[in-house]
């Protein structure tokens, strides 16, 4: 076989293919002895079938037969015994192919970029100093005190913090918020709708102008709808609200004891805290190893640049924009301000796509390198994870994923996280104050 490669454009390459004459003489004879042996033929046992009557009567189907064999072995022999990283075959042109002549073909290929490794042992970056401090625990405890909180029906105006229980109805500048934008039910309307007497809860301004209210008052609140709202027909223009007050409750927070210690499984208040201070320091942790990696992998980025192969480029951008569109329907964004923003959106993901495609490659050509595999044992362990994370059976979510032949997915992402822990080992890693960090990279107390 004689193979001749030409590269037509970056990760785009075309190959010139010529199988010997005797070659496809031996596939011949091959293909016809397999049709002799199935063939069913009126008057003849199976099996039985003289040659030429069979080559005679599948004469298409064996010469199909023998084009396909040889092309598929071709493209085998291109990834087996060269060094070209096939990653999808485009387009395959057969030029000549007959009994007593050597095959001529053209496969255009795309194949995974060229490229050197940068140096990626003793990257540098900074991790911020920073610990669990006795603050921090306190902190956390309020907030589980805040989740344990219980309202009570008081009889007294509304003051800060409290919830007003209300009915209301919605116009905009004069006109039912439905008849404005038919979608907006919830901000047409609502019966028994908590709302906390702060700047924040529901709309802005709304819960202020309930302060002093008591049950059994009515009051109109105006506002303006704030400029980013989902619904574009309402985004930004003036709004009033009858408001019925039902009730006045006030938040009581649960006593900081042991009793409310065994609430949440701790023998008592000492071994909750102790607990408490376990699971800052744990996502503290997390936290600083992650800023670590951010750094580690901007400066793979910033230290090699090659072209892509836009397959892979689209195939990325198309699960971007899917999980973009999917994070915004959650938000309540409606599908046309979705659609009035599909250019920019397209945009950020194609950004984000390249970055990603260009990290994969690099990673993948790490691990090569080094060595770094994935066992059979480690992809069960992610999958029992994702199976209880998705309260599925572990068996069920393995079937799922081979029919979706994703798999591979699950190997790429431990792979991913074993070159991040090689990395981050070899990293020359400088402990620095918070003001000292990257722009983006500064945590927030835990």
């Amino acid at each position: 076989m004689n193979v001749s490669v030409e590269s037509i454009a970056p990760c785009r390459k075309l190959v010139r293919v010529e199988v010997e004459t005797e070659k496809v003489e031996q596939t011949f004879e091959e293909v016809i002895h397999e049709y002799r042996k199935r063939a069913v033929l009126p008057g003849f046992r199976p099996g039985k079938a003289p040659r030429d009557i069979v080559e005679r009567r599948f004469q298409q189907d064996i010469r199909e037969d023998v084009r396909e064999r040889l092309l598929r072995d071709c493209l085998h022999h291109l990834l087996k015994e060269s060094d070209l990283r096939v990653l999808r075959t485009e387009n395959v042109e057969v030029l000549q192919f007959d009994r007593g002549q050597a095959l001529q073909a053209l496969f255009t290929l795309e194949t995974e970029p060229e490229f050197e490794l940068p140096e990626y042992k003793g990257l540098p970056v900074k991790r911020e100093i920073r610990t669990v401090t006795d603050e921090d625990v306190e902190r956390a405890l309020e907030m589980l005190r805040q989740h344990r909180v219980n309202y009570v029906t008081v009889d007294r105006p509304a003051a800060a913090g409290d919830v007003v229980v209300v009915n209301y109805t919605a116009t905009i500048e004069g006109r039912p918020v439905l008849e404005v934008a038919p979608e907006a039910k919830s901000l047409a309307e609502s019966k028994g709708f908590w709302v906390r007497v702060d700047g924040r809860s529901f709309l802005p301004g709304f819960g202020e102008q309930l302060a002093g209210a008591k049950a059994g008052e009515r009051r109109t609140v105006n506002l303006l709808i704030p400029p980013d709202y989902p619904d574009p027909k309402l985004a930004g223009r003036p709004a009033s609200f009858d408001v019925e007050v039902l009730e006045v409750k006030e938040p009581v927070l649960p006593a900081l004891n042991e009793e409310f210690a065994r609430s949440y499984g701790a023998e008592n208040l000492e071994a909750l805290r102790a607990g408490v201070r376990r699971d800052l320091e744990n996502e503290l942790k997390h936290k600083l190893d992650r800023q670590v990696r951010v750094q580690l992998l901007r400066a793979l980025l910033e230290r090699v640049h090659f072209d892509l192969p836009e397959s892979a480029v689209e195939t990325e951008t198309r699960n971007a924009v899917y999980d973009i569109v999917l994070e915004n329907t959650r938000r309540g964004v409606s599908r046309e301000m979705i659609e009035q923003q599909k250019e920019s959106i397209y945009e950020a993901a194609s950004r984000s796509a390249r970055e990603r495609v260009k990290l994969n490659f690099i990673i993948q050509r790490i691990a090569e390198k080094e060595g770094i595999t994935v066992s059979n044992e480690e992809i069960q362990r992610r999958i029992t994870v994702l199976a209880a994370m998705h309260q599925i059976p572990p068996d069920k979510l393995l079937k799922d994923l081979q029919e979706r032949n994703a798999l591979i997915q699950v190997y790429d992402e431990i792979a991913r996280e074993k070159v991040l822990d090689f990395l981050q080992q070899h990293a020359r890693i400088e402990e620095v104050p918070p003001d000292q960090m990257p722009i983006g990279l500064a945590t927030a107390r835990p």
